[in-house]
């Protein structure tokens, strides 16, 4: 295969994604709304392209069933068939077909074991045209499906880059980056002749500099309502699998996220919308006899918030069972009394491994797998969840997510000789380590901390380095989901902006390292993951993390 041909046919399947993910939308919007004419042309538009496309290039299976498609669409247009539920999934069992045998015909791969399938709906798609009913009243509009398609809405002018070019871009940047930090350690070292130039110099070049690194990172962000609307489809099914009425409502226009956290964000968000379809929202008839409209309603938001995205997806159903949540995680022994804690608290354990309140399996959920991998799916982007829910009202989890992984505001510091950098968002404050509780043996304990217990670890003890302690350090007070704890380290050397490079195969499945980075001097530094060290710290010390908690001395006394 020529290179010419190799790159129309990608551009053939890339556009035929999109195409499909536009006629599934239309159709769950065709079922709710039937006279909705704009979305009859938008599926009548994607089918005839993708017949014409898949005839050039010779893929007959898939332009026959496109082609069956279009005759059934030349119905609904005419008034001559009823848009029903039973249609609507026929078609979009036509479109989960098309996303099979489409790449695998453009592969050459045998598609034998589709075909069958691909038959069938044929065949079912016939059978609703033989059993069609009579037109229904009032002028037909005699233009064809084409002539009356509205023209997709029009969309930004936009180049397919793969990714891995814009990491080498990125790359790149992170070369200038290091060139600029010895140029500045160069300029501040000069005895000052020809001092004025090079600094202009320099200046310039930072200048040069920031715009091609922020052009960068613009290029790797998407529309996170492309994500969002992905799951229209999804509750479409999900509701009718569980015999409930679910409407989805989606607001985040204008919002961007980086395409590496689009991608961690899908499973998580699959996880929540099962459970709040499943759990949350109650059948028809339970919610007309609460007062509730029988059709539920779950939403899907972003916006930008201080430096970070919030995601928010939330429901109007039941809301979290405190009871059976405390229940629960007094069997799994994860708290001594879990009825005595706050709700955001309780609702945390609806997050760890096995944790399931459904009385038995479901077709959607109830082993509790899932939420575990929300959790863990949020944090490798640098996230943070935070659950609240109101009898009979809803529940909501709010995700806070950086803008980007490719950069990282983190604080420098170093144990053994080694820098390390910790997220900037997660640094509450630096103090100095008090004398008395130096180069304990343990490696752990707790400072008082202006009338507050913090119990902290030396971070050379929890990455278990061999060197030994100077004589002064400080204590770096990291918080994250309302617990926060003190890292013990060498050295603080500041506050800067770094480009994020993936692990090493060495330190792959290290707890508490998400990331390594190359400082402006050169150096290689691991990025630590501050929620994976807070776990590991509340497991190892055995003093719980928890939200600060004043003390008076009697009390101090005792605890220390």
């Amino acid at each position: 295969m020529d290179l010419d041909h190799e790159a129309i046919l990608q551009t053939f399947l890339a556009e035929t994604e999109e195409n499909l993910a536009a006629v599934e939308e239309a159709l769950v919007e065709l079922e709710n709304r039937p006279d909705d004419e704009e979305a009859l042309g938008i599926i009548f538009r994607a089918a005839h392209t993708l017949k014409g496309d898949a005839t050039s290039f010779g893929f007959h299976d898939v332009s026959g069933l496109a082609h069956s498609i279009e005759d059934v669409l030349d119905r609904l247009r005419d008034r001559a068939l009823p848009v029903t539920s039973e249609l609507v999934t026929t078609l979009l069992g036509c479109v989960d077909v098309l996303r099979k045998i489409v790449p695998a015909s453009a592969r050459g791969e045998d598609i034998g074991d589709i075909l069958p399938e691909s038959r069938a709906l044929v065949a079912a798609l016939d059978a609703f045209l033989e059993e069609r009913d009579s037109p229904a009243e009032g002028p037909i509009d005699q233009r064809s499906g084409l002539e009356k398609a509205p023209v997709l809405r029009s969309r930004k002018r936009t180049l397919r880059i793969e990714t891995e070019k814009l990491d080498r871009m990125l790359n790149l940047v992170t070369e200038i980056a290091i060139a600029r930090g010895r140029l500045e350690q160069v300029i501040e070292s000069s005895d000052g002749r020809d001092a004025r130039s090079v600094i202009e110099t320099h200046r310039s070049a930072d200048g040069l500099y920031r715009d091609l690194q922020d052009l960068i990172m613009r290029a790797r962000m998407v529309p996170i309502e492309a994500t969002f609307r992905s799951y229209i489809r999804v509750v479409r099914d999900l509701a009718t699998l569980s015999g409930k009425l679910v409407r989805l409502e989606i607001d985040a226009q204008g919002v961007e996220i980086d395409t590496r956290i689009a991608e961690h964000l899908r499973d998580p968000l699959t996880h929540m919308i099962r459970n709040a379809i499943d759990h949350g929202i109650e059948p028809p008839d339970e919610r007309v006899a609460a007062g509730k409209e029988p059709s539920g309603t779950l939403s899907l938001r972003a916006r930008h918030e201080a430096g970070s995205i919030i995601v928010r997806v939330s429901d109007d159903g039941a809301g979290l069972n405190r009871a059976k949540i405390a229940a629960r995680a007094t069997a799994l022994q994860l708290a001594p009394d879990p009825s005595a804690l706050p709700d955001h608290e309780l609702f945390r354990f609806i997050f760890e491994p096995g944790f399931s309140t459904a009385p038995e399996v479901g077709a959607i959920s109830g082993r509790g797998i899932g939420m575990d991998v929300v959790r863990k799916n949020v944090e490798d982007v640098r996230g943070s969840l935070r659950i609240d829910s109101s009898p009979g009202h809803g529940t909501q989890i709010a995700i806070r997510l950086p803008l980007t992984l490719a950069l990282i505001d983190g604080f420098a510091v170093g144990v053994g000789g080694e820098t390390y950098v910790i997220p900037i968002d997660a640094v509450r404050e630096c103090v100095e380590l008090p004398a008395e509780c130096r180069a304990k043996p343990e490696g752990h304990g707790v400072i008082n901390l202006r009338g507050q217990a913090l119990p902290y670890v030396e971070l050379r003890s929890l990455l278990e380095l061999p060197s030994d302690a100077p004589e002064r350090q400080s204590v770096v007070v990291v918080h994250y989901d309302g617990g926060r704890a003190g890292l013990v380290v060498d050295a603080l050397y500041g506050e800067s902006q770094t480009v994020i490079k993936p692990l090493g195969k060495l330190f792959q499945g290290v707890a508490g390292v998400s990331g390594s980075a190359i400082m402006s001097d050169g150096r290689v530094a691991l990025i630590l993951d501050v929620p994976a060290l807070l776990r590991k710290i509340d497991a190892g010390t055995g003093d719980a993390i928890e939200p600060p908690e004043a003390m008076d001395d009697a009390a101090w006394d005792e605890r220390a």
